[in-house]
């Protein structure tokens, strides 16, 4: 997938950015957790757009991943799919200049694989193109309900990370992060790497979600499945046996909490996202 380097052009610096907070309730719902992650397990690629303006319908639910190169995006979505060739990291990051779409049981609820970026070897027009082409798509997909932001545990939130979120707030969309790769420190340091990284958040006036992810130990799966559950209008109704229901009259980007608020933060043993090959599009992660 196109990797690039992004120019931040952030108006209105001194207000701060994700002032309205979403509440987390991941935590406290294991066995909806599990029922969300059996739902995405049946993800199959569904296309690929080279501009916005080729994306699929913007109808339903899409959950977007994005994150720089090498940060673990394409394992991340192979450990939660359950499916090691499904998301594809190139070789050559910088490459593959494509969004890719992944179907979830049917085409109104999908996974949206973003291109990788902060990779210097692209040529600064591409970045430029790029750069447009993701602002518009956190900015103005009516359909898009949550964005899913992977760091690497040990040099978090960079530059083109805060410009992602930045992008997120302009279209008032709830970010989860994952502070991927955590197996690449022991758990003291892990665990300081995340009250860091809130702290980092705070200061810029943001309220995210946050938990430790690792792909390679497959931790962290099932708080990442809740989230994405409660963004997909997921939720369990006894008398059909857990199937979740879609509540069509719901405006997700009106209300980032979907059946009842919590305080609580996730904190997982994170996991590292050590790459994995794949047969679909190619992303750099």
């Amino acid at each position: 997938m196109i990797t690039f380097n992004f120019i931040l052009n952030f108006s209105n610096v001194n207000e701060p950015f994700m002032s309205t907070p979403f509440k987390d309730v991941a935590a406290e719902h294991a066995a909806f957790n599990t029922k969300a992650r059996q739902r995405i397990q049946q993800t199959e690629f569904m296309t690929s757009a080279p501009t916005f303006r080729l994306c699929p319908a913007d109808i339903g639910f899409e959950v977007a991943f994005a994150g720089r190169s090498n940060a673990g995006k394409s394992s991340a979505i192979n450990a939660l799919t359950n499916q090691r060739q499904l998301a594809r990291s190139s070789k050559t990051p910088g490459r593959t200049q494509m969004i890719n779409f992944f179907s979830i049981g049917d085409t109104d609820r999908r996974l949206v694989d973003l291109p990788g970026y902060g990779y210097a070897a692209v040529p600064l027009e591409m970045k430029k193109e790029w750069q447009v082409e993701l602002e518009e798509y956190l900015v103005s997909r009516s359909s898009l309900a949550g964005l899913v932001l992977m760091t690497d545990i040990r040099h978090p939130l960079k530059f083109f990370d805060e410009q992602m979120l930045h992008w997120a707030h302009a279209g008032n969309l709830p970010v989860h992060i994952l502070l991927t790769k955590a197996d690449k420190l022991k758990y003291g340091a892990s665990k300081n790497a995340l009250l860091n990284t809130r702290q980092a958040l705070k200061k810029l006036g943001l309220n995210c979600t946050i938990q430790l992810f690792s792909a390679l130990r497959k931790e962290g799966l099932d708080e990442l499945a809740g989230v994405m559950g409660n963004w997909y209008r997921y939720k369990l109704d006894d008398e059909k046996n857990g199937e979740p229901v879609l509540d069509e009259q719901y405006d997700i980007k009106k209300h980032h909490v979907i059946d009842g608020e919590s305080d609580s933060q996730t904190e997982n043993v994170e996991q590292s996202s050590d790459e994995q090959s794949s047969n679909e599009p190619k992303n750099a992660e």
